[in-house]
């Protein structure tokens, strides 16, 4: 068996912009993304799948908050299971439905994971994580001012309500996870970042809040010794001077070098700057190589012919 891989894929990928979020659209998003994986495990590497869930999870909180006055209504841990799960079994069902189209024996687990966070994070005072739908900007006042809900604007594509995201400090599932995946297993886990956990007096209990994917995805790269970790997202290749004229895509950066342009301020909060400072803290705690690249280049990228690698 080659490498063993984390790869950290888009809850947007799922979902694109402008869809409605059918189980059908989902369905066909996944099914164009399988292959590419299925490229991977016919070559013989350990995958691992993470996840977002932005607008899986807005949509469900969407759901609940529209029939309160005939059901409760779900607490945000509870609406990250239930996407982790919905999202699990997608993928797990169009991801072996094609490995036994190309005669490949392999076990495809999804595994529902908790993610330990600190009550006393910073972040539960200021929500930043964007979960649902795109809005107008009057559209998010009113939402705003009659649900109480922080709104911003997303990356240029229109407003969405803002969570808390703590930042993640352990993956409870991570031995269950890395025996899966040693054995060859292909497993998809940490889903939406993970379902939030707090301890108290020993026991978790779940919390209100929205774990990043890419944070969450670091971490388990790390706790189950992946050889490297892959960060997808909607370009090729990271650029420092985005948008600008002197524009300049990265094949490589050293890790100095991802934390003096991050430090600079070139990767913004709301697109690139999580999924860098995600790869940079894999780094530190021991990791070898960061990829970041978007899904039609994943193979090169391993390969080495495209996408941007972060090394020490």
């Amino acid at each position: 068996m080659k490498e063993k891989i984390v790869i950290a894929i888009g809850g947007n990928a799922i979902i694109s912009e402008g869809q409605k979020g059918t189980v059908e659209e989902q369905y066909a998003n996944i099914s164009k993304m399988c292959p590419y994986i299925a490229d991977l495990i016919e070559d013989g590497y350990r995958i691992i799948l993470t996840h977002g869930n932005g607008p899986q999870v807005g949509n469900i909180l969407l759901q609940s908050e529209a029939a309160k006055d005939r059901i409760p209504v779900l607490p945000i841990d509870v609406c990250v299971a239930e996407t982790q799960g919905q999202l699990g079994y997608m993928i797990k069902q169009s991801l072996d439905n094609l490995l036994r189209e190309r005669g490949i024996k392999k076990d495809v687990v999804s595994v529902l994971s908790r993610v330990l966070v600190d009550e006393n994070d910073p972040a539960f005072k200021e929500p930043t994580k964007p979960i649902g739908p795109f809005y107008s900007k009057e559209e998010a006042d009113k939402i705003a001012k009659t649900k109480n809900h922080a709104m911003v604007e997303d990356s240029g594509r229109g407003y969405r309500r803002v969570v808390p995201s703590p930042r993640p400090l352990d993956i409870i599932e991570q031995s269950a996870v890395k025996i899966l995946a040693d054995s060859g297993t292909i497993v998809i886990t940490v889903g939406g970042g993970g379902i939030p956990v707090a301890e108290n007096n020993g026991m978790l209990k779940g919390i209100e809040a929205v774990i990043d994917k890419d944070y969450a995805s670091s971490l388990l790269a790390n706790q189950i010794d992946a050889d490297f970790l892959v960060i997808l997202t909607g370009v090729p290749q990271v650029a420092i001077n985005f948008g600008k004229p002197n524009q300049k895509f990265l094949s490589k950066m050293s890790l100095e070098e991802a934390k003096k342009y991050y430090e600079e301020g070139q990767f913004p909060k709301g697109s690139m700057g999580p999924k860098i400072e995600a790869g940079i803290e894999y780094l530190d705690r021991g990791g070898k190589k960061v990829i970041i690249t978007s899904l039609d280049y994943l193979k090169d990228a391993i390969e080495g012919k495209a996408g941007t690698v972060i090394m020490k």
